[in-house]
């Protein structure tokens, strides 16, 4: 069984920067993807941010050079750091790993962080 715990979220102004990390815990093999997901009131669940070991990183659009995902393998974490946040971007963050437990794949979700951007 595979955990994550985000945390780092919280309340900020328009224009200002917030970092989330995600620790997973558990006995896996190796993570070979991580990502980042929003989901707004009303709204279904988006990608915001994806790294995997293969492929590389991608953006959705409306966060591209505003965002940016990172990992430190030694930690078990993957961070978001968001910068010139906007109002559009509230919306509970919540963080994925996928990888490899012994004789089986995971896929893992956290609890997700609430991130509210005021105007």
């Amino acid at each position: 069984q595979v955990q994550l715990v985000e945390s780092g979220g919280g309340l900020v102004q328009a224009g200002g920067s917030l970092r989330l990390s995600c620790a997973a815990s558990g006995s896996f093999l190796r993570i070979n993807a991580v990502g980042w997901y929003r989901q707004a009131p009303g709204k279904q669940r988006e990608l915001v941010a994806a790294d995997s070991s293969g492929g590389g990183t991608k953006y959705a659009d409306s966060v591209k050079g505003r965002f940016t995902i990172s990992r430190d393998n030694a930690k078990n974490t993957v961070y978001l750091q968001m910068n010139s946040l906007k109002p559009e971007d509230t919306a509970v963050y919540y963080c994925n790993a996928e990888g490899r437990v012994l004789f089986q794949d995971f896929s893992s979700w956290g609890q997700g962080t609430q991130v509210t951007v005021s105007s």
